[in-house]
């Protein structure tokens, strides 16, 4: 068999086994009764919804945005061959612990800001469902405290937390949901962003202006953290993130 042919058969069978290896995951999902229930309760709501936003369901792809001091969780979704996202939906995030800055130790009750991806489903969370954060990642590994920089962060329900992201039992079901389907489509990183602010709304920024006042180092982190939120609302595109040697994010144009 000549090689070039030898090379699409291999990508094929290779494509085949990843195909099976998603659905194998939402299949696993399933098996939980939390999910199981989840998706008796909110499948067909969410296909009414996707369908008068005039989106495709499932979503190819989803982003989430966080901020902070806004108390609210942006789920945005990218329909099947566009090269851009659409706002779905905004959740509010009904507790907040900690303050505006970083997580930078185990404890700080912090809720971490900067530039993450879902990296665990837990079917069987002590809030009804949650999934993980990666925190800590690469800049945080340099920034944060290097014995105890802190771990298990996730967009969970239940309204408590000390440094996660909770929204109401109902929502986490959609969302949990649609990260489901994401991954089944081919969808490995979610990306979660994860701000002090929403950058545009005067009352926001002039909090976040007020409270990192003499405080050069997280001025300077908030500035280089809104180039992302910047070019995000331009473009509804997704911008190229790079990690320094400090562990400084950048924007790569």
């Amino acid at each position: 068999m000549p090689l070039n042919k030898i090379i699409l058969v291999v990508s094929l069978l290779a494509l085949h086994i990843s195909v099976l290896a998603q659905q194998n995951f939402l299949q696993k999902q399933k098996a939980f009764p939390r999910v199981e229930q989840a998706f008796k309760l909110k499948d067909d709501s969410l296909r009414t919804q996707f369908k008068r936003a005039n989106l495709s369901f499932p979503p190819e792809q989803i982003y989430l945005r966080s901020f902070k001091y806004d108390s609210e969780l942006e789920v945005w979704v990218k329909p099947f061959l566009s090269d851009s996202f659409k706002l779905f939906k905004t959740y509010k995030v009904c507790a907040l612990s900690g303050s505006l800055g970083p997580k930078r130790i185990e404890g700080d009750f912090q809720v971490p800001e900067g530039f993450y991806y879902i990296n665990e489903f837990n079917p069987k969370s002590m809030y009804h469902l949650s999934l993980g954060i990666n925190y800590p990642n690469a800049s945080d590994l340099l920034l944060s405290d290097s014995l105890n920089p802190g771990n298990e962060i996730y967009v969970h329900g239940g309204c408590i937390t000390v440094g996660c992201i909770p929204i109401k039992d109902q929502q986490i079901e959609e969302l949990y949901l649609l990260a489901a389907y994401a991954k089944e489509n081919g969808q490995d990183f979610i990306p979660v962003h994860i701000f002090p602010v929403r950058y545009n709304v005067k009352k926001s920024f002039e909090y976040l202006a007020l409270q990192s006042k003499g405080n050069e180092a997280y001025q300077l982190f908030a500035v280089t953290i809104q180039d992302v939120f910047d070019y995000f609302n331009h473009y509804k595109k997704l911008p190229f993130i790079a990690i320094d040697e400090k562990g400084n994010y950048s924007v790569i144009q």
